[in-house]
């Protein structure tokens, strides 16, 4: 059994219940296999996720065009976390956790060079790759979070109710949030975010 075998069942295990799914015996269970042909090619449930997290993060960066224009890149890479991130949300969580691992080193490295690409200067670097960075895995990880907690909810009955709420708080002291109320029922998450990508790329164009 190797350990591609492993990684995929465990991912399987991860999609269909979280991570309090993924159990050694669980995983054993649904390869019918003993502990030991797992323990051969994993230490334990963090090298398992930690191994599961690196491979959906090495398809994201596959994907990203080495020759493409940096900005381009930079809003593919983006998308390409939000999207996996929605598909697995326990990467977003793994990922928050564990900022020094090799997952997270990777979109790091891969960030900074496309950023090192549109001629950031100096220190700015340095501030602009971190600021990406956490808008992107933060932004993706909560949206993850938020779809999970809902699921099988009607989404467009909750954003009308929570429209409802916010268009019935004091002007005087709520003046944007009801405006927001508006545009709430029908906002894209996917398109907001590649908006706040375009904002985020906006201002960096600024510091070269």
């Amino acid at each position: 059994m190797s350990r591609e075998v492993i990684i995929r069942a465990a991912t399987d295990l991860l999609d269909s219940g979280g991570e309090s799914a993924l159990t050694l015996r669980a995983l054993t269970t649904r390869l019918k296999t003993g502990y030991g042909a797992v323990y051969h090619h994993v230490a334990d449930k963090d090298d398992l996720l930690a191994a599961a997290t690196d491979e959906v993060v090495a398809r994201v960066l596959a994907g990203v065009a080495v020759d493409a224009e940096p900005r381009q890149a930079l809003r593919g890479l983006a998308l390409g976390l939000f999207d996996e991130i929605d598909a697995h949300p326990w990467v977003g969580a793994q990922l928050a956790r564990h900022p020094l691992e090799s997952a997270t080193l990777e979109i790091y490295e891969c960030v900074g060079r496309l950023l090192d690409a549109l001629a950031v200067p100096g220190r700015a670097l340095f501030d602009a790759a971190g600021a990406l960075m956490n808008y992107v895995l933060g932004v993706a990880g909560q949206n993850a979070a938020q779809a999970r907690s809902a699921e099988g909810a009607d989404r467009a009955a909750f954003l009308a109710a929570v429209a409802g709420r916010w268009a019935r708080l004091d002007p005087g002291r709520y003046p944007f949030v009801r405006k927001a109320a508006a545009r709430l029922p029908e906002h894209d998450d996917r398109e907001q975010f590649l908006a706040g990508i375009d904002i985020f790329l906006a201002g960096i164009a600024t510091l070269g």
